[in-house]
Parts: structure tokens; sequence; C-alpha cells
């Protein structure tokens, strides 16, 4: 079946709803739910039900746009409180490790294919990051909690790694393309890309605040909406400038989400959804453009690849990065198990189809198998593997993070009647510019014997009274300090 413009809607969406009834029940049977959506879209492709889909360049645009709103969605869920103790580990991750890994493997992949050394590393470099749509979907759809801040640094690394793998990838086609190249040649292009995307997504972060904040639109529909353009702006501007757009657009995510803008509460569930959504395509797209009979023939080179990958170039590139910080060694160990293969290399195997290499469609093949054993053997594992190492926090302390927390309605243990005086500090300014503790909330105002329920654009007026609810007196104390008014005795 030839997907045309009369049934792409009636298909589409019944492999949406498809997804979303098998997901909910995938866990019980200790399945990945990214992995029941590729499934779907394989049984639904040629090999399957005959939906044909063979077109590199629209699957690789899917991907693109999907990890947009994948590391985005990540970023904003990211609490800078908790994870710059660990940023330095994350970060060395993310580069240091992504680079050992792709060298490793691609070394690996020469030494027992036929494949060139360029061919080799451009294949390590495509499965080198840990997949961010895999690591945030099983981390949070297993609700597991891991100790000593192992859940920020995994988050973290899985959320920032992408970029460089993309730059690798990138750098390596070009000598598979361009013999005459050396390695040194790399070089330039790695620095271009990773300084210019850093600069870009803080620079694009601190303007998205202001713009937010101050463009006043007159419906809470539309600033989701408003933050989807700005997230695609930073990523095109920063791609059309030379910079890392994936790299931009989760520091100009990890910004935002730690700052005070107008009805970010509704800003982040859209989100939350949207990653949701465009993960489910993804994976969809991806497993309609694999073909099963394809791969059959790389089972065996694949196992050998993957397994390497699993227990020898992810754990030597994890033990190698983390050497400078102190770690119990449970708790490496751990985080080179959690390095999950997902989406993002198999859209980044549609590099060397699009480039046309010659052995694109077995790298392809490879790529696509060693994703999907990385996830259904690590993916299922993770909860016993946490147990086994001890790593893993009891049920009844497990903490919510900081955005589970504002975004929940459970009660408050402190409330105030704050009446706000004629000369007071807050009259005429918004309530996102008082910057109020994240541990408490303007429940309502009476303004004028009328209750007005607040959001963050609504502006503080002379004599109005604010009723505050905080979790403990500590915050309503920071209220009226961020109010600049004397606390009554």
């Amino acid at each position: 079946m030839n997907i045309t413009i009369e049934n792409i809607l009636l298909i589409g969406s019944l492999l949406l709803l498809v997804s979303i009834i098998a997901g909910k029940t995938s866990y019980k049977f200790g399945v990945p739910t990214l992995i029941l959506f590729l499934a779907i879209g394989m049984i639904s492709g040629a090999d399957g039900l005959g939906i044909y889909f063979d077109d590199p360049k629209i699957a690789q645009f899917i991907g693109i746009v999907s990890l947009n709103f994948i590391l985005f969605s990540g970023g904003l869920d990211t609490d800078w409180a908790s994870t710059r103790s660990v940023l330095w580990q994350g970060v060395t991750l993310s580069s240091l490790g992504v680079l050992l890994t792709a060298v490793t493997l691609g070394i690996f992949v020469w030494a027992i294919t036929d494949f060139t050394i360029y061919e080799g590393l451009l294949l390590g470099a495509i499965v080198s990051s840990t997949d961010a749509a895999a690591v945030f979907s099983i981390l949070r759809s297993n609700r597991l909690a891991l100790k000593s801040k192992l859940r920020p640094t995994l988050e973290l690394e899985s959320g920032s790694n992408d970029p460089m793998a993309y730059v690798l990838t990138i750098a390596f086609l070009g000598l598979v393309v361009n013999q005459e190249k050396s390695f040194i040649s790399v070089i330039p292009l790695f620095l271009q890309q990773m300084i210019i995307g850093a600069l870009a997504g803080y620079l694009f972060g601190k303007v998205s605040t202001y713009i937010i904040n101050k463009i006043k639109l007159d419906f809470e529909g539309l600033y989701p909406v408003l933050v989807i353009a700005l997230m695609f702006l930073t990523f095109s501007t920063t791609d059309f400038i030379g910079g890392n757009g994936f790299l931009a657009i989760y520091i100009c995510a990890v910004y935002l989400g730690n700052q005070d803008f107008i009805h970010k509460k509704s800003v982040l569930k859209v989100f939350d959804g949207l990653a949701w959504l465009v993960q489910i395509v993804l994976f969809l797209t991806l497993g309609l453009l694999v073909f099963p009979s394809q791969v059959v023939p790389f089972i065996g080179v694949g196992i050998i690849i993957s397994l390497f990958l699993i227990f020898v170039a992810r754990p030597f590139s994890v033990m190698v990065s983390l050497i400078p910080f102190r770690m119990r060694l449970r708790r490496r160990i751990y985080i080179s198990w959690i390095g999950l293969r997902g989406a993002v290399p198999i859209v980044f195997a549609t590099y060397p189809l699009i480039a046309g290499i010659e052995k694109a469609s077995m790298i392809f093949n490879i790529v696509f198998f060693v994703s999907v054993t990385s996830v259904l053997i690590q993916g299922t594992t993770l909860s016993v593997i946490a147990k086994w190492l001890h790593v893993a926090l009891p049920e009844r302390v497990k903490p919510k993070s900081s955005v589970e927390l504002f975004l929940s309605d459970r009660a408050k243990t402190e409330m105030a009647e704050i009446e706000i005086p004629d000369d007071c500090y807050a009259v005429g300014k918004e309530i996102v510019e008082l910057h109020f503790p994240k541990t408490s909330l303007i429940a309502v105002i009476n303004r004028n014997g009328k209750f007005i329920t607040p959001s963050g654009s609504t502006v503080i007026e002379a004599n109005d009274v604010l009723i505050v609810i905080a979790d403990n007196e500590q915050s309503i104390n920071q209220v009226y300090e961020c109010l600049e008014i004397n606390k009554p005795v």
C-alpha cells in the first residue's frame, strides 16, 4: 500500500491509537514502550501489512523535528539546582565519552569487517551517543529513583551528547566521501559547532525568556505556540550560522526551564505531551523505513557489534571519562549499563543513505539492529541492575523532582494573607517579575471584593490581598522578601 493524501490521516491515526494502547500495557510485560512503537511500524511496513515507505529524506526530516521537541522538553525538565553539581561529569561523558565510544567501536568494526577505517569510525559515531528519548522515557515511565545524583547525571549526558555524535557523524561521513582529507580536518568543525552552538543556546535562552514575559499575548494557549516558534528559531538560526542546533536548543531549554516565565505550567505540560507524540511518530516512521528482510542478513555481525558496544566500548569510555571524578565503581558500572541506543542513531544512519555511500544500506541495518538490541537488553533490565548494584532508592524515599513538585496539586502546609500597600515595590509588576520561591504560589487575589485567579502575567495592584500558600514558613518569609514587605509579628 502506498501512502497517499487520501489515506495518510486514517493510517496515521490508527497507528497512533494502536501505539498508545500498546504502550499502556507494555511495561506489564517488561517491554520498553519505544520498542512497541518501532515494532508496530515494522509490522505495518512493506514486509508486513504492506504500507510502503522508503524515503530517507522524509524520515530524516521527521527525525530532526522530533529531536527538537525531545531535547527541548528534556531541557525544560532539567533542574539546574540538582544538575549543577554534576555538570562536569555530564559534560565529560557527553563529549570525551562519546568520542571514545565512537573510536573504540569504529576500530573494532574495521578489524572484524571489510569496512575501511573511516567507514568503521562512521558507524561508531552514529551509535556513540545515548538516546535522550529512550533514557527520558524509560527512567520516567519506570519512576526509577537513583542514589547520589545518578539520575541528573544520566539525563544531562543523554540530553547533551547527541550534538557530539552529530558532529562526529558529519565529520566521518565527510572523510568517507572525501578520502583525501585527514583526520585533523575534523577538529575545526568540532570546535566551530560546539562553541557557536553553546553560545547561541545561552543567548536564545535569555532572549526567549524576555520575549515570553514581555509580549503579553491575549490567549494562554498561544504561549506554548510561541515557545515552539522560539525553539525552531533557535535550532535553525544556530545551524545557519554554523553552530550545532541540537546543542543550542538543549541549552536554551535548560536556561528557560529554570527561569520564571508566564504560563510556565501550561508550557511544560504541552511540551511533555508533544514529546510523547513525536516519539511515537518518530519510532513509527523509522519502523516503516526498515525492511526486516534486509536486516536478517546482518544479524550475526549486528550481535557481535552490539555486544562489543554494550560490554566493552561503552564501559571503557565511561571508566576513562570518569577518572577525574570521585565515584564508586558500582555507580560507574550503572552509568555504563544505561547507555541506551534508540531512535537517534537510526536518524543519524539516514545521513549515509542520503549521501549515497557504498555501504550505506549495510550501516543503516546494522545500526537499526544495534539500537533495538540495546533497548531490549539494557532497557528491560535497568531496575534489576539498579537493585543488584544497590544504586536504587527504596520506594518509600523516592524523591519528586522540582518539576513534579511544581506541577503537583498536593496540599501546602502554610497559608498567608498579604495586603499590598500603595507604596509597595510589587505594585504595577507582573507576578512573574517577582520571582517567588518555587515552593509557594498565589492561589487567589482579593481585589476590591472580587476574587481573581492569577497567572504569571497578572499585574499586582495597590490594596490587593494575596492568598499565598507554601510548603513551609520559610517559603512564606521568602514571599515577603520578594514583595519587599515587612512580615507582621
